[in-house]
Parts: C-alpha cells; sequence; structure tokens
C-alpha cells in the first residue's frame, strides 16, 4: 500500500472496536477477518492507480486482486500462508501482450474469504507469483540498492554484496537484517527463484542477486555479513528442578501464547537444580515475564529474572563450512575491546551472540574489520547449495 495507508487503515479498525461510550480498545481487538478485508483496501487502491499510470503512458495493463488472481491461502487471518497459485489467469493476459498489476499481502481462503498474509507480505507474494510463472529472476524494489555487509549508518565502510545465497540471506532475515521478508526469502530458495534487490530511488546498478550458488574462492571473505537485532530481550529461570520435561514445562506455555523464542542455554546442574535461559522479541518480553511468573510457582523454581539491555550480533556466511576458527577470531576481537558474552549459539553458517545493547555498534564495526568485510567481492567458482523450508507448491 502506499506510504502510510497500512498504518492509517490499522489506526481506523482500532477506533471502530474501541467502546462506543469509554474510546477504549476492545481488550479483544478488531475481528481479525474484518481486519483483513479492511486492510486489503489499500492494495487495491495502489493496483488500480498504478494500472491508470501505465495506461496513461500509453501500455495496454489490468489489474487484479490477490483473489482475482488465484493466490489461495489458509485461513489463518492477518498472517496467512500461500498454498497455492494459478498462473493461468497471468498467463492468459501476458499472452494478449497486458502488464499485469497484482495486488500482494494478500490472497483467499478456499471459501473465499479475503485474507493478508502480514507485514512485508508483498514480497512473498511477488516470489509466489515469479515460482508459478516460472520465471528467470524476481526483482524486488526497496528503499536499499541492495545487500551490505552490514548496516551502512553502524559501518560507514560496510559493502554491498554483488551476490548472496539464499542460505545466508534467510539467516541474515531471520537475525535482524530488514532488507527482505524472511518468508520471501524462504519461498525463492524452497523454488530456486533468483531473487534481485534495487533500488527503487535510483536507476543504475545491478543491486544483489540472491540465488542458490555459492560464489566462493579462497580469497573470498569467509563471513558475507554481520546482522544485529537491538530487539532482544532475555529471560533467565533460576534454580529450576534439573529432570527429564522441564525445559518443555517452561517453554510449552511460551509457544501457546504465540511468543517466538530465539536463542536456549540450560546450564549444568548442580544439586539437583540448574538455570535456564532464552531470548526473545523486546515486544513479548512482558507476555513472556507474566507466563514464567506461573511457571516458577508450578515447578518450583527459585527465582525469575529478566534483562531488556541486550542485543544479538550475528556472523554470517557459509565459508564457516570449511574455515575452522572463525568463532575464536570472532570471540577474540570482542574480548580485546572488552564485551562479555551472555549467550553463544551456532549454526553451520551463522554464530550469534547476545551482548549489552550499549556494546552493539561497537561489536559490529570491530567485527566487520576482522573479517576484512570492507574489501572487495571476489568469486570464480560455483558450487551448488541447498534450499531450506517447505512452504507450497504452486499449480
Amino acid at each position: 500500500a502506499m506510504g502510510k495507508t497500512t498504518d492509517g487503515l490499522v489506526e481506523l479498525a482500532r477506533e471502530a472496536s474501541s467502546d462506543p461510550e469509554t474510546g477504549e480498545p476492545s481488550p479483544k481487538g478488531p475481528s481479525k477477518r474484518e481486519l483483513d478485508m479492511l486492510l486489503s483496501t489499500g492494495e487495491r487502491i495502489s493496483i488500480a492507480a498504478m494500472a491508470m499510470v501505465l495506461h496513461a503512458l500509453g501500455y495496454e495493463a489490468v489489474s487484479f486482486t490477490g483473489r482475482q488472481i488465484g493466490m489461495v491461502t489458509d485461513d489463518a487471518h492477518t498472517r496467512a500462508r500461500i498454498a497455492s497459485v494459478d498462473s493461468e489467469t497471468m498467463k492468459r493476459e501476458l499472452a494478449a501482450g497486458r502488464i499485469v498489476v497484482v495486488a500482494g499481502f494478500q490472497g483467499a481462503d478456499e471459501h473465499g474469504n479475503i485474507t493478508t498474509l502480514g507485514r512485508g507480505g508483498s514480497d512473498t507474494s511477488a516470489v509466489a507469483l515469479a515460482a508459478a510463472l516460472k520465471a528467470d529472476e524476481c526483482q524486488i524494489y526497496t528503499d536499499v540498492d541492495g545487500v551490505y555487509t552490514t548496516d551502512p549508518r553502524v559501518v560507514p565502510e560496510a559493502r554491498k554484496l554483488e551476490t548472496i545465497t539464499f542460505e545466508e540471506m534467510l539467516e541474515m532475515a531471520s537475525l535482524g537484517s530488514k532488507v527482505l521478508q524472511i518468508r520471501s526469502v524462504e519461498f525463492a530458495g524452497k523454488y530456486k527463484v533468483k531473487l534481485r534487490v534495487l533500488s527503487s530511488f535510483e536507476d543504475e546498478g545491478d543491486g544483489t542477486l540472491i540465488t542458490v550458488e555459492e560464489k566462493c574462492t579462497m580469497e573470498q571473505p569467509v563471513i558475507s555479513g554481520i546482522a544485529f537485532n537491538r530487539d532482544e530481550a532475555k529471560l533467565t529461570m533460576l534454580g529450576v528442578p534439573d529432570r527429564p520435561g522441564i525445559a518443555y514445562q517452561i517453554l510449552g506455555p511460551i509457544a501457546d501464547a504465540n511468543v517466538d523464542v530465539d536463542m536456549i542455554i540450560q546450564n549444568i546442574g548442580r544439586d539437583g537444580t540448574t538455570d535456564f535461559s532464552f531470548t526473545v522479541n523486546r515486544s513479548d518480553y512482558g507476555k513472556a515475564m507474566a507466563i514464567l511468573e506461573k511457571v516458577r510457582e508450578q515447578i518450583g523454581a527459585r527465582d525469575l529474572s529478566g534483562d531488556t539491555t541486550t542485543c544479538k550480533v550475528s556472523a554470517v556466511g557459509v565459508g564457516m563450512r570449511s574455515h575452522p576458527g572463525v568463532a575464536s577470531k570472532m570471540f577474540g576481537a570482542l574480548a580485546k575491546e572488552g564485551i562479555n558474552l551472555q549467550m553463544i549459539s551456532t549454526s553451520e553458517i551463522k554464530i550469534s551472540i547476545v551482548i549489552e545493547e550499549k556494546y552493539l555498534e561497537l561489536a559490529v564495526r570491530v567485527l566487520h574489520k576482522a573479517f576484512g568485510l570492507e574489501k572487495p567481492q571476489k568469486s570464480t567458482l560455483s558450487l551448488t547449495g541447498r534450499d531450506e523450508t517447505d512452504i507450497i507448491t504452486p499449480s
């Protein structure tokens, strides 16, 4: 939708569902079905306006809503997932020489109810359409001209990447990089749709190509980027009974409340008890703490503590698979600056740490320099990567 349209529609929904006498927001909030009906209007305005602009420029164009184009989703209103895409309408219109303008962010369930995919869902819609059409490439135009080794506002020497793998982009999106919505990257990786991130404001430049291929040489940096997330909160249950199933007793109620858990640490048990820590998004901190207060009493834990002054910093790169010593180099660089590591998490191509938020920018700058990310990217050898995560099978 254009500009602040979605924010305005959300505010309208809040006002419409408030108590008519007190003006207080409804505890239940607006009906999610009706919210989807309302939010989807923003995209409908945009596609009609875009088609009109194209007509004025002398092009044949036709606009379609998600439902009209055959975008079928599940029935999870406000956070629906795409189940299938019927490409026949698009193919027919394209064959007739028309430019097809499709509303992103929305679809319809099997009963015809309008659904939305959640914020940033337009990226996912674009990739789904590209997959259904078997397009050579899906180009995403954003307010940046590509994917950088880190945020240039934190590290002015940050370099734009010519290419990056789906795996690396998926990790960076999940770790706080806001260039692309994570579901769109998952989708593109699954169906091997090449993505190219380009600027909406610049005519020149090739942007960044996100592909299944790993471009690497001995000269290429082992790490492709440094991602970070300021919105991290840590919760710790102290003196937890050290017995089978205790992790489920703690995290089960958290999951039932739709709170996403990120990093988890359970200390070595002593005297029959242990400490259990995990992180959540800062916006979920209050909800998670309220749940854990009840859980603490149920399981007989000694105490509960929380910290909202933490952040997460991550080094990402497929080169970790074949290069030892990445963690040692990372931790050594941070130790020289006196930065204490509160939590550590690793995967095949990522190392994440939780530190005090006041050290975030220093840590990012130190790691960016330690791994030589300001140096030009070189690539000659192409290897086959792997895709991730089942999402859908377009028809």
